[in-house]
């Protein structure tokens, strides 16, 4: 029998911490390249590309059903809290979204509030509380803050949860998503309380290039990008506070996503299905199949190049001003609002 030296074990040791510490430094390297991807006017932004890897078939956030602590919202109610309890506000929000028919409404139900704090709710814990909205837009908000003990979320159905983004090339119409990004959902809502949007705008504008196609798929040879396909802005009045959004659940980004670029207020819309981001950006939105056209038309604009960061970039030449408003019943007419999140 042969008897190894003790450096014949040493050896493999040192390669493999060799190899580790190598992998480590290749990684910071990248994420420091990537995360200056998006960068508006100048100024940088908590943006994260946490991964340009491709993402694996089949990586998709399952339904969402999420909802905002310490936030109680008042209406009608359709089914009572003190009768009605569940373990958890994910199956009370489940149990609102079963009241749409259809798979996305018109709703019975579209706002639960849950009891999930057992020392907080005491004896009224798993109470959850089903009920309807005047204004599903403009929902009656009880109470908010530390003290208050319930968690509590919307459901838009079909035609519902729609707000209209105004430019001087049309108007897009985009479906929100509160069972994903709530919090963000609420921020549109307060802007849609405001009497403008004075500073929303579009400012970055890049085409699809030759790495996807017309439908937004990539095409297999190319590269990501750049150009990544999209057209990006910035949502916030001036004149009024902007508070960071948190990260959200996060769907991955398809053709019509309306994404915040990490809290806001910067955003995009999507030209090209992004596989390859995974679930890297909070999408609280999507345009609206019928308007993607004006999005196209916005893309297309004249831009002049820039660079961010050692990134090159194409700026719109004259920014597209936004404004953000409330979308008439009669407005919506034969437009197929059922626009699911992926």
């Amino acid at each position: 029998m042969v008897r190894r030296q003790q450096n014949d074990l040493e050896t493999p040791r040192f390669t493999s911490l060799i190899l580790f510490f190598l992998a480590l430094i290749s990684f910071a390297v990248v994420y420091t390249f990537l995360s200056f991807i998006f960068r508006p006017n100048g100024h940088p932004l908590d943006a994260k590309f946490e991964s340009f890897t491709v993402a694996e078939e089949g990586d998709q956030i399952g339904q969402c059903c999420q909802g905002i602590e310490n936030l109680e919202f008042w209406g009608g109610a359709v089914k009572w809290g003190s009768d009605f309890k569940f373990n958890s506000s994910r199956m009370c929000c489940e149990a609102c979204k079963a009241m749409c028919t259809g798979n996305d409404g018109p709703c019975l139900c579209d706002t639960w509030v849950f009891c999930g704090n057992k020392k907080s709710c005491g004896s009224r814990f798993g109470e959850c509380w089903l009920k309807k909205q005047k204004d599903v837009l403009a929902p009656d908000r009880q109470d908010a803050g530390q003290k208050v003990m319930w968690t509590s979320g919307l459901i838009f159905g079909k035609g519902q949860g729609i707000v209209g983004l105004e430019t001087e090339y049309g108007t897009l119409h985009i479906k929100l998503f509160p069972e994903c990004a709530p919090h963000s959902v609420a921020y549109i809502l307060e802007l849609l309380t405001l009497r403008h949007c004075a500073g929303c705008q579009f400012h970055r504008a890049e085409s699809r290039g030759q790495s996807w196609d017309i439908e937004g798929n990539h095409i297999k040879t190319a590269p990501y990008g750049p150009p990544f396909g999209l057209i990006q802005g910035t949502l916030e009045a001036l004149g009024t506070a902007f508070k960071k959004i948190p990260r959200e659940v996060c769907p991955s980004i398809r053709r019509g996503s309306v994404a915040w670029i990490g809290s806001g207020p910067e955003f995009f819309i999507s030209l090209s299905n992004h596989e390859e981001w995974k679930n890297s950006y909070t999408m609280f939105g999507s345009v609206l199949p019928e308007n993607m056209e004006i999005v196209e038309k916005i893309a297309q604009l004249p831009t002049k190049s820039d660079v961010w960061n050692n990134i090159n970039v194409t700026v719109l030449k004259k920014p597209v001003p936004l404004r953000l408003r409330r979308l008439k019943k009669s407005s919506l007419g034969g437009v197929d609002a059922n626009v699911k999140q992926e």
